[in-house]
């Protein structure tokens, strides 16, 4: 089955009646885990951008409590797991902004690791291409903003 366009089911949802509407999004909820954490930002987080990323912060804080350093191996897998799980919950939030607050405090909780990630290459060239990223995605804001986050950027390189 191929999915319709955006403008199709646009025109479609506007014929619809509000007890339709929200049978649909109800049933949307009951797939996928996405589909039910869009739909809880959307909700009761989406008026609060600060306290949003604050709750996503202390999840990612959890994942690095409790992370296995014995070896880099482990580090390695878990440092993957949040990283999908920022680039998940960014893409939630219109706020360009969220995105590079959370790849910053990413890079931080990095630098703070025990045993430093920087003597293994694969986890340093990581760190290094999140850093890369931040700084183009920093590009396209407004300039006190740039100036802003370049200044935390910059404590990080």
């Amino acid at each position: 089955m191929k999915a319709a366009s955006i403008v199709t089911l646009k025109k479609e949802l506007q014929h619809l009646s509000k007890e339709d509407l929200l049978q649909l999004c109800l049933r949307l909820g009951r797939f996928k885990k996405e589909n039910k954490e869009l739909l809880t930002y959307l909700l009761f987080l989406a008026h609060d951008e600060d306290e949003y990323v604050e709750s996503i912060k202390t999840h990612l804080d959890e994942y690095f409590n409790t992370m296995n350093t014995d070896s880099y191996f482990y580090m390695k897998k878990t440092i993957r797991k949040i990283l999908r799980q920022i680039r998940t919950f960014s893409r939630y939030s219109n706020t360009k902004t969220t995105e590079v607050e959370l790849l910053l405090y990413f890079c931080q909780r990095l630098n703070e690791l025990k045993p430093n990630i920087h003597r293994n290459r694969t986890l340093d060239n990581l760190y290094q291409r999140q850093l890369i990223a931040i700084d183009k995605k920093i590009k396209t804001f407004h300039e006190d903003l740039q100036y802003d986050y370049d200044q935390i950027l910059e404590e990080l390189k």
